[in-house]
């Protein structure tokens, strides 16, 4: 089956543009213009990627973004945010609210289609093992939920990525660059020092249970996560 796309835009030009292009690279397509109509087209069926505009009329993408990751029924659905606000603040935003991809307008078609590719491409190979677990912390990708022992860590989207990045590729040291591009593509074009933002925010939160010390720093060259711990 091919990967069905839901389209969220209120302008019907690009609107119609967007599904053009992708039904000729063959995905299914569905388009609705504000959050109601989407909110209606996902409770007959979850998509394979959601292409989320942020400026819509009546609830923002923005808003409507924070919504499908606080329900588990959504959470996991993929997310590019579609929007004329280019500037890293903005883009930082709209990835620490949950997207998966940034894109700003204009665009060109054939980009949109690369990028919802690589974030398809991710999410698959994110579906491949259900449950993580090292050092007694667990992380179970289907539920979205992180324990430590017994006790639940609360992590916001982004931190819970990392997170998974980090435990799936265990005892390899990663790059600013290359947590940037595995997350959220190559082309976020977003600071590589959001990246220690998140990590910061990751050991803070695993810090009660003692796990911030499997999150190591590989001085000069980035992060590695490891049960390795050195005395």
């Amino acid at each position: 089956m091919n990967p069905h796309i839901l389209v969220v835009e209120d302008e019907p030009a690009l609107q119609f543009l967007i599904a053009t292009h992708l039904r000729r690279q063959g995905y299914a397509v569905t388009t609705t213009g504000d959050v109601q109509a989407a909110q209606q087209a996902l409770q007959s069926a979850l998509p394979s990627l959601i292409l989320l505009d942020w400026m819509l009329p009546g609830v923002s993408g923005f808003e409507f973004l924070r919504r499908l990751r606080m329900d588990e029924r959504t959470r996991a659905v993929p997310v590019i945010m579609l929007t004329a606000r280019a500037e890293e603040r903005d883009k930082v935003a709209g990835l620490d609210a949950g997207a998966d991809d940034y894109l700003a307008k204009p665009f060109s078609p054939r980009e949109l289609v690369a990028r919802i590719a690589a974030v398809l491409r991710r999410s698959e190979r994110s579906r491949e093992a259900e449950v993580l677990e090292a050092g007694g912390l667990r992380l179970d990708r289907a539920s979205h939920r992180v324990t430590a022992g017994e006790r639940p860590v609360h992590l916001g989207p982004s931190e819970f990525r990392m997170l998974e990045y980090l435990m799936a590729n265990a005892e390899r040291v990663h790059s600013r660059a290359r947590l940037l591009d595995a997350l959220w593509g190559h082309d976020a074009a977003i600071d590589e020092r959001t990246v220690d933002v998140h990590i910061r925010r990751l050991r803070a939160a695993l810090e009660p249970s003692g796990h911030d010390r499997l999150i190591q720093t590989v001085r000069g060259s980035g992060y590695r996560f490891s049960t390795e711990v050195a005395a």
